[in-house]
């Protein structure tokens, strides 16, 4: 890993729950917050990729969102069902959600003021960055600068993710460490859509990491749940006003790479990346490209505001 100042996990308070964060980088620097998405353990932002942000001026901060990893289980709600689903396409009817996208929004605020943050660069991927997007409309005092990406503004009309995809989420969750390690491993094959073998062979030790630290198949229905139950920010978008980079890959099986270009027509004077051949991670071919961007965007938002 490249030579930078690292913090090991703690365990903050926030928003009357525990997140358990870590942190990359000078304590001077300037506060740039990751954000992951469905299921996704903050480990998901490689150790590499965080120095990298880090060696770019940045003190980088990732987190396990509630329900994931280390961070506090919540209770309630049911497996989602397709018949839920077909309901919430076809009849628009809502779905029911122990918490919403809101509530995660105020979990990651919880965090700034637990670490004495007034304001922090904003960097979301997926549902991660729907979480990004509804903290600059709900709070925007608290960001510099917002990147959402691979990620939607839930406007019903983007295309859904691809039939293989949408079967895997839908599956029954793996009960040992193999069927973990199995399904991880194939679930981020599907996902990269193509041949990465840098990023594969480092897959199986990624998820040994992750289920040694603990996995919630519930609480990822419960999330994917937050995601549906919360609605379109579409009618909303409009009222962002930090400056915005949008970055999708044009082979995105989950989120239709439509959803990337909707977000940024939807947001006032956003950047948009798009990344060809990029699917829905961040591979390790990308993250030159990824990396310069999000450093060039928040160090360009910083300029401008001072």
């Amino acid at each position: 890993m490249t030579a930078i100042a690292h913090q090991p996990q703690h365990i903050a308070r926030a928003n009357g729950i525990d997140i358990c964060y870590e942190i990359f980088g000078d304590p001077a620097a300037e506060p740039l917050v990751l954000i992951m998405g469905l299921g996704g353990q903050m480990l998901i932002w490689d150790d590499e990729f965080c120095a990298q942000l880090a060696s770019r001026g940045f003190r980088v901060i990732r987190f396990d969102n509630r329900d994931i990893g280390q961070s506090s289980k919540m209770h309630g709600g049911k497996r989602l069902t397709p018949f839920e689903l077909l309901k919430l396409r076809f009849f628009h009817l809502p779905v029911s959600a122990p918490y919403k996208l809101i509530d995660m929004a105020k979990d990651t605020v919880g965090l700034l003021d637990a670490l004495s943050i007034k304001s922090a660069h904003l960097v979301g991927a997926s549902m991660g960055g729907m979480i990004a997007q509804e903290i600059a409309l709900s709070f925007p005092e608290r960001v510099r600068s917002l990147t959402s990406i691979m990620s939607t503004t839930g406007n019903p009309r983007i295309p859904p993710p691809s039939r293989e995809i949408a079967m895997m989420l839908m599956m029954p969750a793996p009960k040992t460490k193999e069927q973990y390690v199995e399904r991880f491993s194939r679930t981020w094959k599907m996902l990269r859509a193509g041949s990465f073998p840098e990023d594969e062979a480092r897959d199986r030790a990624l998820a040994e990491r992750c289920f040694a630290r603990g996995i919630n198949a519930a609480g990822v229905g419960r999330q994917l749940r937050a995601i549906l139950a919360s609605g379109s920010r579409k009618p909303r978008l409009h009222l962002v006003e930090v400056p915005t980079l949008v970055i999708h890959g044009t082979r995105d099986p989950l989120v239709h790479p439509s959803g990337g270009r909707d977000t940024a027509e939807s947001i006032p004077n956003a950047k948009l990346l798009m990344i060809e051949g990029m699917g829905h991670a961040l591979t390790i071919r990308t993250w030159p490209q990824i990396i310069d961007a999000i450093a060039a965007h928040a160090h360009g938002a910083s300029a401008q505001a001072a």
